[in-house]
């Protein structure tokens, strides 16, 4: 595999001779971060670097309250994917009151609520914030190149990408009483079932949804073919791919075990139980990011890191569990001759193949008789420790805790999808400052391909920062006149001091 891992790029022997240049803040994705390019005289990159600039610390304020609030409070961590954690947590705690096996109503309401979140975080990252760069062109005029010009040039589109997240964000008002931050999933099962008339309600339109879903399949698979020379090599590079699967490989959204395959296609673990991932995973701790990064512990940190979301589940997987979305899968790998695709910008065709899956599974579940059921709690011989690992849209997200004998949180720990991407959102930004930037005079335009790279994994940088690293933090503390109070300083050591004296 392409050694590109190795994040501590070259060290300039006169690193004040460097020029920097900042992106800052990066846009159009959830979050926070920034890209800082070094320069020399002649403009050549000699380091380019993704940074995580906010923290949000939900391992350490969880600590300490009751199990059964981790699912209503960690999905606070976002208001795009919060249904992802709400269900990631929930599995977790399931474990506290022994319910390994939920009723198939339970389970099913749960799944229809994930499919649901799938569809309108998808449907928000393509229409709305990538759209722009891939219909109107990486470096087009600014002031076309979003939103807006999107509806203004192609209105259709635009509507159907609004009609589309609208709906899965009904799926999940209906399920959980809001379309953010609602309740459904609680220890061993759910709270509520799905009324006859909700269920009519959500049938009316979902084949159109399935509809818009296959159409951007279409779109998206178009733009690449009609560009598969640039789009191959924009930010690409080989890696492993990690995902859930069922026992047999197929695809899989909110159960079964942990596959890493290598960067072609070979098994480096297969269905795993995801309860031990620390036995195949492991986070390093860099001094200039928030933000840790994980690696396969069997290959080690250089080459063990790995990428996840759309594009490692649909190389991951042998097969979709519905008709539409594997006729769109086996069209999009044949691209690959027998090998996973690794083109960046494949993540895009990848999301919606998993779109029209959500909208397919949406219809199937709403015409399952279980889906009416009123068994909804199941228990057993409780636990003190539970993992709960879904794919949530962005790709693998795990959420693990301890409880003591009080039934209080004493530990948490928390791997977002975009953690397990970060390496290899670093080498995408990477890959594009050698290639487009590097003895360029910077325009917009060029710096904007850096933020298209960084795009395609749809990161959520504020879901990834949740346990503090040893990257410095300066606080500073000013009054009401505009004069510098007090100063603390936390040093890459750990280290505090005050600057002040």
């Amino acid at each position: 595999m392409n050694p590109i891992a190795n994040l501590e790029l070259e060290t300039a022997s006169h690193p004040e001779a460097l020029t920097r240049t900042v992106i800052e803040p990066i846009t159009r994705v959830e979050g926070h971060g920034k890209v800082t390019l070094l320069m020399d005289e002649q403009n050549h990159v000699k380091q380019a670097r993704l940074h995580i600039v906010e923290f949000r610390g939900f391992e350490k304020f969880i600590q300490g309250r009751p199990y059964w609030e981790a699912p209503v409070m960690v999905q606070r961590l976002c208001g795009i994917c919060p249904v992802s954690h709400h269900l990631a947590a929930a599995k977790a705690i399931d474990t506290f009151v022994g319910a390994r096996q939920l009723t198939p109503t339970a389970e099913k309401l749960r799944r229809l609520m994930h499919c649901g979140q799938t569809l309108q975080s998808h449907a928000l990252h393509f229409f709305h914030l990538a759209s722009p760069d891939l219909l109107f062109g990486f470096g087009a005029d600014v002031a076309t190149r979003n939103i807006i010009g999107v509806i203004q040039a192609h209105p259709a589109l635009a509507v159907q990408g609004v009609k589309l997240r609208k709906y899965g964000q009904e799926v999940i008002r209906v399920l959980a009483g809001k379309r953010v931050h609602g309740i459904l999933a609680i220890p061993g099962g759910v709270n509520k079932t799905l009324s006859r008339e909700d269920r009519e309600y959500l049938l009316k339109d979902i084949d159109q949804m399935v509809t818009w879903s296959q159409d951007a399949v279409g779109i998206v698979g178009k733009l690449f073919t009609d560009n598969q020379t640039e789009f191959e090599r924009f930010g690409s590079f080989r890696s492993n791919f990690l995902s859930l699967t069922t026992s047999k490989g197929d695809f899989e959204l909110y159960d079964g075990g942990l596959r890493a395959r290598d960067d072609k296609g070979q098994d480096i673990f297969d269905h795993v139980n995801y309860a031990h991932y620390l036995r195949y995973l492991h986070e390093e701790v860099k001094s200039w990011s928030y933000m840790k990064f994980p690696f396969i512990v069997s290959l080690g940190n250089d080459e063990g890191w790995y990428r996840v979301g759309p594009l490692a589940r649909i190389n991951n997987a042998r097969f979709m569990g519905t008709p539409l979305a594997e006729e769109a899968r086996k069209a999009f790998m044949a691209m690959g001759k027998g090998e996973p695709i690794h083109a960046t910008l494949a993540y895009h065709w990848a999301r919606m193949i998993e779109m029209l899956y959500a909208a397919e599974a949406i219809r199937d579940l709403l015409q399952d008789p279980d889906i009416l059921g009123t068994d909804l709690m199941t228990q057993g011989e409780r636990a003190t420790e539970g993992v709960g690992v879904i794919e949530a849209p962005r790709g693998t997200l795990i959420h693990h805790y301890k409880i003591d004998e009080h039934d209080a949180i004493v530990k948490a720990n928390l791997i977002v999808a975009t953690t397990h991407n970060n390496t290899a959102m670093n080498a995408a930004v990477r890959e594009v400052a050698a290639h487009y930037l590097d003895g360029k005079v910077l325009t917009e335009g060029l710096l904007n391909h850096i933020e298209v790279a960084i795009r395609a994994y749809d990161p959520c940088l504020s879901c990834a920062t949740q346990a503090l690293g040893r990257m410095p933090l300066h606080v500073e503390l000013w009054d009401a006149e505009g004069q510098l109070v007090d100063r603390l300083v936390k040093g890459a050591d750990g280290t505090l001091s005050d600057e002040l004296g």
